[in-house]
């Protein structure tokens, strides 16, 4: 894909994937969201407080964000591992790290680098939601819950592998 030089981004540009086979503690593995998906985003969620004193001033305070995000509707497929994963946590009703992986966010619209593209790792627990779904498929919707520190690096979209920069950036989803 070449770089987005000029003008509005088109959505396809903004990749998202997560590492599904890391899930359940199995073997690292990116899959790219969006197939079945009309609209993905991510939202903040900031934690923010305003007050007023006594004398009309006032404060305006930001905890943080609670990023999180749902791919809704997901339909499984069988050759996926990210499907099969989600199959999983759902027939033995799994909690805690068992959810745990890692998301990448991948700028596409800029240029790549020996295939590498500017993205961000974060940590991640995805949570199936409900299974089931209509006529159209069997579906698995889930919600991303973003955690941790986010890492600036590349994704080489050919080899599914993050690099971390050299020197990280501290963009956590907490703000600390």
């Amino acid at each position: 894909m070449a770089a987005v030089t000029t003008g509005k981004i088109a959505r396809k540009y903004m990749a998202h994937f997560l590492d599904s086979g890391s899930l359940c503690g199995g073997t690292s593995g990116y899959e790219r969201l969006g197939k079945d998906l009309e609209e993905y985003n991510v939202e903040l969620n900031p934690d923010t407080e305003t007050s007023k004193n006594i004398i009309g001033e006032s404060t305006f305070k930001h905890n943080g964000y609670e990023v999180s995000s749902e791919a809704d509707p997901y339909y499984a497929e069988a050759d996926s591992v990210l499907s099969q994963k989600l199959q999983e946590i759902v027939d033995n009703r799994y909690t805690d790290d068992n959810l745990k992986t890692n998301a990448v966010e991948v700028h596409m619209w800029k240029e790549a680098t020996s295939g590498a593209y500017e993205a961000y790792q974060q940590e991640c627990y995805v949570t199936p939601t409900s299974y089931g779904g209509d006529t159209s498929g069997y579906q698995i919707p889930f919600t991303v819950n973003y955690v941790g520190e986010r890492t600036k690096g590349t994704y080489n979209v050919t080899t599914g592998k993050f690099t971390a920069a050299t020197s990280s950036v501290n963009t956590s989803s907490t703000g600390k």
